[in-house]
C-alpha cells in the first residue's frame, strides 16, 4: 500500500519491538549502560521503569539479541501473572532445562545445578521480566529468593524487572523491603523531546529504506509531538495513519493536516504542548556518546552509531 507511494521496503511505525529500530536517546542510552553494566557485573537485580508506550520493551529485545549474540542463556518472561509455581516453570522452560521436576524445591535445586554447570562454563544466566508491575508480592519475594543461588563471590542469575512507575510503588511494600535492599541499579525510560522525536521519525523512515525526498513535513513532525507529547508508541501511531491518509490523498509530504486528522480520530487532541520535557539531546539522538562510551565498552557492548546495539558482543562473564 502506502510503502510502494513512499519508496519504503518496509512499515516503519509497526507496534511491534523490533530492536532493529532501537533509538538511542539519552533516556534509553543510560538505561542501556545501566543493564548492560549491571549483567556484566553479576549484580542480581536490575530495575527499569517507565511509561506505558517509552520503550522499555524494544530496549529488552535489544539486550536480549545483544546476550544471545554472545551465548548468554536467556529467559523472557512477558506475561507475569504467574503464581510462584508457574514463574519457576516458566523460567526453566525459557532456559531449556529439560525434566523440571513438578516439586518446588527438587525444580530449585535442578536450576542450581543448571546455574552452577553454566557459571563454570564461563557463561551467563539472564532472567528478564517484561510488564513486572503486575507480579504478585509473593512472586516478588521468590523472585529475591532466587538471587540467593550464588557462589561465595557471584550471583549466578541476573534479573532484569522492566515496568511501568507502579512497579516503584509495589517494591515499596514493607513486606518487600528485602527485595527492595537486593535491587543493585536502578534506570529508566523517558518520553521524547521535541527534537528528539524528529530524529525518532526520521531514523526509523532512513531504517525503512527512505530515499532523499522528505517524507514528513517540518511542520508535521513538529503536529506529531504536539500530540504524542514524546511518546514513542503514539508517534509510531500517528506516524502510520497520518502515512495512510496522505497515501489516499496521493499527496507528499505528508502535512500537518494529515497528523491533525488522525489526532482527533484517535482522540489525541485533547492535551495541549508540554513543556516538561528535558532540553538537551541532538537531532540525532545520541547526546553524550563519548561520556557513556567508556562504559558501554567496560560493560561489554559495542554500538556503533545508527546501528542496532551489539549488547556484550566482546564480553566474557
Amino acid at each position: 500500500m502506502y510503502q510502494e507511494f513512499f519508496g519504503l521496503r518496509e512499515d516503519p511505525f509497526r507496534v511491534n519491538p523490533d530492536p532493529r529500530y532501537l533509538y538511542l536517546t539519552p533516556s534509553t542510552q543510560e538505561a542501556l549502560t545501566s543493564l548492560a553494566y549491571g549483567i556484566r557485573c553479576r549484580y542480581g537485580i536490575i530495575v527499569m521503569t517507565g511509561e506505558v508506550g517509552t520503550g522499555k520493551t524494544t530496549l529488552l529485545h535489544a539486550l536480549l539479541d545483544g546476550l544471545r549474540q554472545v551465548r548468554a542463556a536467556t529467559a523472557f518472561i512477558f506475561n507475569p501473572r504467574l503464581s510462584v509455581e508457574g514463574l519457576i516453570a516458566t523460567l526453566m522452560a525459557d532456559f531449556g532445562i529439560a525434566g523440571g521436576s513438578q516439586v518446588k524445591h527438587e525444580a530449585l535445586g535442578q536450576l542450581n545445578r543448571w546455574l552452577l554447570d553454566r557459571f563454570h562454563a564461563g557463561q551467563m544466566a539472564v532472567l528478564v521480566i517484561d510488564e513486572a508491575q503486575h507480579l504478585s508480592p509473593e512472586t516478588l519475594e521468590e523472585i529475591r529468593l532466587l538471587t540467593n543461588l550464588e557462589t561465595a563471590t557471584e550471583k549466578l542469575l541476573q534479573i532484569v524487572l522492566s515496568g511501568q512507575p507502579e512497579l516503584e510503588e509495589k517494591l515499596k511494600y514493607a513486606q518487600l523491603r528485602q527485595l527492595r535492599q537486593r535491587i543493585t541499579i536502578r534506570c529508566h525510560t523517558t518520553t521524547l523531546t521535541p527534537e528528539e522525536t524528529h530524529g525518532y521519525v526520521l531514523k526509523r523512515l532512513e531504517i525503512a529504506g527512505t530515499g532523499s525526498e522528505p517524507i514528513f513535513s517540518t511542520e508535521a513532525l513538529e503536529a506529531i509531538h504536539r500530540y504524542s507529547l514524546g511518546v514513542p508508541r503514539l508517534v509510531n501511531l500517528l506516524c502510520q495513519h497520518a502515512l495512510i491518509h496522505a497515501f489516499a490523498d496521493q499527496m507528499r509530504p505528508v502535512s500537518a493536516v494529515h497528523v491533525a486528522e488522525v489526532a482527533r480520530e484517535f482522540e489525541l487532541d485533547g492535551h495541549g504542548w508540554s513543556n516538561s520535557q528535558p532540553a538537551y539531546a541532538s537531532s540525532e539522538g545520541f547526546w553524550g556518546w563519548n561520556t557513556s562510551r567508556e562504559v558501554l565498552c567496560d560493560a561489554g557492548m559495542n554500538i556503533p552509531l545508527g546501528r542496532q546495539p551489539d549488547v556484550f558482543k566482546e564480553a566474557k562473564p
